[in-house]
């Protein structure tokens, strides 16, 4: 094994005073976990990341999670420390302040080298097993003897208030059984969290919580060096089994009277302290963000050492794309992101003449069609498979040691599911999506929000998607939850009417870069509608009439109710236009003129949806009428008498608008 030097530990602490500074100057931040686990991030990295500091997004990188996201200052410092370009002293100075690379918690889309966006404790753990399983995918998909083109680990620093979380449970189950040999979790075993000591309410035997999951568990003293470099050997060894290295670290290490207590588990502890700490660690207490010329010049030969890694994998990638050209070619495409150019074509068109068909099952049909065409496209359920229809015909599942299905059982993980998703997608060569009811994504929501902060391209298959979904219940049956995903930023949401507006909307769902997508789809029965141009656009005329005197506005479901209420009306002399809105968030990308086109001031509208009306008041104006369900759950019976019960039917549209109109 290695000899460690006081060099080496000169290292280890330039992340320690780097972090001692900027949160000092910010006068606001987390200390304590950077100052605990320096001396293991210095082992990982000058020993065994490989990573381009002149190319962050190098597919074949390991990937770095730090999933105790308060403790930012720790990758920050390193990706200063390596040689990362856009991480300058200048940036660690501006830690948590406007418009600096150096927020509190850290974001991928903003600052390069950071892999996911991390800071609700529990979520790098399902990120790092998404990255995981994405990198075991793509090895059993792409590489051929002599070409491990895809070979690279998942590393994540974990906390004691990541393990207490919810998903991080879901997680490491499905990761032990599934057998994830290159992910290896770094447990900051300190004891310590903002309360004070975790035996205020946390007493589990945290090795043999993992061992029972599945996972190969060691325990070193997180500032013995050479006994976590050897774990991290150990842990490397083990290629049927992910790994947790418990690392008992002192919070705060190095400063005199916080260390090893909750005092610096955050917050800024004073120059006083700063520069005593800096005294123990060997540093000039008087210099603020100073690294020694040795040390420094140390941190970037391994940025530099690292890099040649990136140059013997494009050289093995040139002999790679000579032996199996066409395979080469393909990977290059997912790694880019890159869709088949005529993937779209394998769309189906559903005949109107057929019978109802819910959007659901429609669903199931369009991933039937283009599975084949989209070979980066990988699927799964929270154990709803039957229901959700997101399990391609005769696709195998992914299973302990062969990753060369098409289809993940996530079990009963809805949270867990939401977050390996999101560091699938952020691995990149993978274009994922995954289904349960509409109703879980309560479950899930954490996980939804940072897609949405992360642009992480995920689709979310949301079946069951109303009262519609009938005998089950209120307990299953969404009522806010449209209105909530709509008020989510980056979040597109949409609610298809029909089969050919559900083909139209998995379209938009697979070339939709900006992040992620929810398809809210149903469990009852819908008529097939002629197909019709316009869904892209988020709202359209889906039925025309020359002077309307009302405008019928629904989505989803409740589009075919309020084309029956038009031909009531028509047939009583009033004309009514009705618009099928599928997505707010596609319409607001139109101009103001196709905005104005749509919804004109001047006529009266009736909506008609089966959620709460919050949030339409935008569209309508004030005069208007709302078919919807407020201040209430729905209840446990047939489906069509729920709606009979609630107000969604054609006497009751038509009601409406005829009062909306007398008035």
């Amino acid at each position: 094994m290695t000899t460690f030097t006081a060099l080496d530990q000169a290292c280890a602490n330039a992340i320690r005073t780097l972090t001692l500074d900027a949160v000092q100057t910010a006068n606001s931040g987390h200390p304590g976990m950077p100052l605990g686990m320096a001396d293991v991030a210095w082992v990982l990295y000058s020993r065994f990341m490989r990573f381009n500091p002149k190319a962050p997004r190098w597919f074949n990188r390991d990937r770095f999670i730090v999933s105790a996201g308060h403790g930012s200052m720790l990758p920050y410092a390193i990706l200063y420390l390596t040689g990362y370009e856009a991480m300058t002293l200048d940036e660690i100075k501006r830690f948590r302040q406007w418009g600096s690379l150096t927020p509190g918690h850290p974001e991928n889309h903003l600052t390069p080298g950071i892999e996911v966006t991390t800071g609700p404790l529990g979520s790098g753990t399902a990120n790092s097993v998404g990255m995981a399983l994405a990198e075991a995918w793509l090895a059993a998909k792409y590489n051929r003897p002599g070409f491990n083109v895809i070979d690279h680990y998942t590393y994540a620093i974990v906390s004691d208030g990541d393990l207490e979380e919810g998903i991080s449970h879901e997680a490491a189950s499905l990761a032990g059984h599934l057998g994830l040999g290159k992910l290896i979790w770094l447990y900051d075993d300190n004891g310590i969290t903002i309360d004070g000591p975790t035996s205020l309410a946390y007493s589990d035997d945290v090795p043999k919580r993992f061992e029972a999951y599945g996972w190969h568990v060691q325990t070193v003293d997180a500032h013995d060096m050479a006994a976590v470099e050897a774990a991290i050997h150990a842990a490397r060894a083990v290629t049927d089994q992910p790994s947790l290295i418990c690392c008992k670290s002192i919070i705060g290490k190095g400063m005199p009277t916080r260390q090893g207590t909750h005092k610096a588990h955050s917050d800024a502890p004073g120059w006083d302290e700063v520069k005593a700490a800096k005294a123990a660690l060997g540093a000039d207490p008087e210099r603020v963000f100073h690294v020694p010329d040795d040390v420094l010049a140390t941190w970037r030969e391994v940025g530099a050492r690292a890099a040649q890694a990136h140059a013997a994998w494009e050289a093995l990638m040139a002999r790679y794309a000579e032996a199996y050209p066409e395979l080469a070619q393909e990977l290059h495409q997912v790694i880019e992101g890159a869709l088949p150019p005529d993937w779209h074509h394998a769309l189906p068109t559903f005949d109107p003449n057929d019978k109802p068909m819910a959007t659901r099952a429609a669903s199931g049909a369009v991933i039937n069609a283009i599975v084949d065409r989209i070979p980066q496209l990988l699927g799964g359920s929270a154990d709803l498979t039957p229901s959700n229809n997101t399990q391609p015909k005769g696709a195998k599942p992914l299973a302990r040691g062969d990753f060369s299905g098409r289809y993940i059982h996530y079990g009963i993980r809805e949270h867990a599911m939401a977050g390996i998703m999101n560091g699938m997608a952020l691995h990149g060569g993978v274009l994922p999506y995954g289904g349960t009811f509409l109703c879980f994504s309560d479950y899930m929501r954490p996980a939804i929000r940072l897609a949405a902060l992360s642009h992480a391209h995920v689709i979310f298959v949301f079946t069951h998607d109303s009262v519609g979904l009938g005998e089950d219940g209120p307990t299953h049956q969404p009522i806010e939850h449209l209105a909530s995903l709509r008020a989510m930023p980056n979040l597109l949401t949409l609610r298809p009417a029909d089969a050919n507006e559900t083909a139209a909307a998995w379209k938009v769902a697979v070339e939709w870069k900006q992040g992620p997508v929810a398809l809210l789809l149903s469990r009852q029965a819908l008529p097939i509608l002629p197909k019709k141009e316009g869904f892209e656009r988020g709202a359209y005329v889906f039925r025309e009439v020359e002077n309307p005197k009302v405008l019928l506005v629904a989505s989803g479901s409740e589009v075919s109710l309020a084309l029956e209420a038009a031909q009531v009306l028509a047939e009583r002399g009033v004309p009514a236009r009705v618009i099928s809105m599928p997505s707010w968030e596609l319409f607001e990308l139109q101009d103001e003129s196709y905005k104005q086109a749509i919804f004109p001031a001047e006529l009266p509208k009736v909506v008609i949806e089966a959620g709460v009306s919050q949030g339409w008041h935008k569209y309508t104006g004030p005069r208007a009428r709302f078919v919807t369900i407020d201040n209430r759950f729905g209840a446990s019976a047939p489906y069509k008498e729920i709606f009979k019960h609630l107000g969604f039917t054609v006497e009751h549209v038509v009601e409406e608008a005829l009062a909306l109109i007398d008035r």
